[in-house]
């Protein structure tokens, strides 16, 4: 029988940005205001656009996860945002603040004692909550390093 408290505690570690990978707070942290929709030359993406992509997906597989009457937006389109830019500031701090929120709801979700990881969601094909776990561990962690890399392209990472 496998070790489920191990199993969760690697899990909220990866999820959390631990190990090898920077966590979503330090990436976002002090995002200059004018840099939200800047693209430099060669890079797909602005960080609104991945910030929004990554809010997106999060939420889907969250939402996959708990409710059986969940239906995603249609790939690709709705998963990433129309502007470069964001509406307004508020709009970008709205978008942290959920990305944070179910960020903290999946971690809830992998956390809890009453879920069996391995068991197969009954909505799915043979999805589990490990699997969802590992994919929005995954998922946060390719495009955070995409916004490292393109903070780094704007002159905006001052980490050391």
């Amino acid at each position: 029988m496998p070790d489920s408290n191990a199993l969760r505690k690697h899990l909220l570690y990866l999820l959390g940005g631990g190990g090898a990978h920077v966590d979503f707070d330090t990436v976002i942290a002090g995002w200059p205001a004018n840099l939200r929709g800047s693209r430099p030359t060669g890079m797909p993406h602005t960080a609104w656009q991945l910030l929004e992509h990554m809010r997106i997906a999060q939420w889907d597989i969250l939402e996959f996860c708990r409710n059986p009457k969940h239906v995603s937006p249609e790939w690709p389109a709705g998963y990433w945002p129309a502007t470069d830019a964001p509406p307004s500031p508020a709009a970008w701090n709205k978008s942290v603040s959920a990305f944070q929120a179910d960020l903290k709801a999946m971690m809830s979700l992998v956390k809890s004692p009453r879920r069996d990881l391995f068991a197969r969601i009954p909505h799915g094909e043979s999805q589990t909550i490990l699997r969802e776990a590992l994919l929005v561990a995954d998922h946060n962690a390719y495009h955070l390093g995409e916004l490292v890399y393109l903070r780094r392209a704007l002159g905006a990472w001052r980490r050391s």
